[in-house]
C-alpha cells in the first residue's frame, strides 16, 4: 500500500509510487502490473465505483464482442465458468475480483481538475475537487476514450417536449415499445455523414467517396490546421478500414478553440485527448507522465500498456530504492563508528 502523508491545512498528500488516474479496465491493470513490480500507487476515481461506465453508462444486453482470452487483463484471466462472451455483469464482477485480488489502493469520489508539473521539484501536483494537492513522481492518466458524453445544442430541442438522451443513457428498448425513436447523427448537407457515405459507395469506390467527404468536411469546418489540428490524409472510411480509427471531430470543442478559449498544446495529448504517437509507442510521456488505454485497440491494447508502464516505472523504481539503501547503510555505518 502507498503512504500518504497530510501535510497542514492545504491537504497536501505526498503519494509513495506513480498515481494512476482512473479506476476503469486500464487504471486496474496499471496498478496490478505495478504491484507486480513491488511499486506501491494510488488509483483515484472520480465516481463511487470501479469501471463506473461499464456499471452505469452501458446497455443491459451487452457482451463483450471479444472471446475473453483477448478481453482478460495482465496476470489473472477470466474464472474457466465463465462464457466465451461475458456479460456486462460478468465483466463487473471480473473488474471487482480484479481490484480486491491485487489489493489495489483505490480512493473515489476524487474528481482531477488539474496537473501540472513542478520543475522546481521534478514532481506533479495533481489537485482534486475536494482541494486535495497529490504530489508524485509519477502520473498515469487511464481516464478511457469514452469518458465523457456530448450532447449537441440543437435548435427547437427546448420546445420539443420529449426525452432527449444520449447514447450513453441508453439501457434497453422496453422503454420504447410502440414509441417513435429517432436516432440522430451528424448531417453534412441536410443528410447525416452515414446516409451520405453509404449513399455514394452504391455509385463510388471507398477512395472517391472518401474525397467527398473530406472536401465536404473542409466546406463545413474550414481549415483547422492554422488552428494546431492536424488533419488525417485519410479520408474516414479508409481510416476505419486500415487502422481501425473513428474520426470524430466535437464541433462545440472547435468553436471554442477558435475563440481561443481552449489552447491547443503540442506535448503529449492531441486535440482528442489521445497521446499524440500512435499505438503502440503513445503510453510514455515525458517528465513521468504516462496515458493507458487510449489505443483504441480495446482491453488488449490497454493491457500492453499497462505491462509497458509497470515495466518502465520499475526499473526506475527498483535503481532508487537500491541507492536509498545503500546511504541508508552508509548513513548507518558512519553513525556507529561516532
Amino acid at each position: 500500500m502507498a503512504h500518504l502523508a497530510d501535510h497542514g491545512k492545504r491537504r497536501c498528500r505526498w503519494v509513495n509510487g506513480p498515481l494512476v488516474v482512473g479506476a476503469g479496465p486500464s487504471g486496474l491493470a496499471v496498478g496490478a502490473c505495478l504491484k507486480e513490480h513491488g511499486v506501491p500507487s494510488v488509483i483515484l476515481e472520480r465516481s463511487n465505483c470501479i469501471a463506473s461506465l461499464w456499471q452505469s453508462r452501458v446497455y443491459d444486453r451487452l457482451k463483450l464482442h471479444l472471446p475473453k482470452q483477448f478481453c482478460q487483463l495482465p496476470k489473472l484471466p477470466f474464472p474457466e465458468d465463465f462464457p466465451e462472451y461475458p456479460s456486462k455483469n460478468q465483466f463487473v464482477d471480473y473488474l471487482e475480483s480484479y481490484a480486491a485480488h491485487f489489493q489495489l489502493n483505490k480512493r473515489f469520489d476524487e474528481t482531477v481538475v488539474s496537473a501540472k508539473h513542478d520543475n522546481t521539484c521534478g514532481m506533479w501536483r495533481v489537485r482534486t475537487r475536494n482541494e486535495v494537492e497529490y504530489i508524485c513522481q509519477w502520473l498515469v492518466v487511464a481516464t478511457g476514450e469514452n469518458a465523457e458524453c456530448v450532447v449537441p445544442e440543437m435548435e427547437g430541442s427546448e420546445e420539443f417536449g420529449r426525452q432527449v438522451m444520449h447514447t450513453s443513457d441508453y439501457r434497453s428498448g422496453e422503454a420504447y415499445r410502440g414509441r417513435q425513436v429517432h436516432v440522430l447523427p451528424r448531417e453534412t448537407f441536410g443528410r447525416s455523414t452515414f446516409e451520405l457515405a453509404v449513399s455514394l459507395m452504391k455509385w463510388l469506390p471507398v477512395k472517391l467517396v472518401d474525397k467527398v467527404l473530406l472536401i465536404s468536411s473542409w466546406m463545413i469546418l474550414g481549415n483547422i490546421e492554422k488552428y494546431g489540428l492536424r488533419r488525417p490524409s485519410l479520408g474516414p472510411l479508409e481510416l476505419k478500414n486500415t487502422q481501425g480509427k473513428t474520426p470524430v471531430l466535437d464541433i462545440g470543442a472547435l468553436q471554442k478553440i477558435k475563440t481561443g478559449e481552449i489552447k491547443v498544446g503540442t506535448e503529449f495529448f492531441n486535440k482528442d485527448g489521445f497521446p499524440r504517437q500512435a499505438f503502440p509507442d503513445g503510453w510514455k510521456g515525458g517528465s513521468g507522465l504516462y496515458a493507458v488505454g487510449f489505443t483504441r485497440r480495446g482491453l488488449s491494447g490497454a493491457s500492453m500498456d499497462a505491462v509497458k508502464i509497470a515495466e518502465d516505472i520499475g526499473r526506475v523504481w527498483k535503481e532508487e530504492t537500491r541507492q536509498a539503501k545503500r546511504i541508508t547503510a552508509c548513513h548507518r555505518r558512519c553513525t556507529s563508528q561516532n
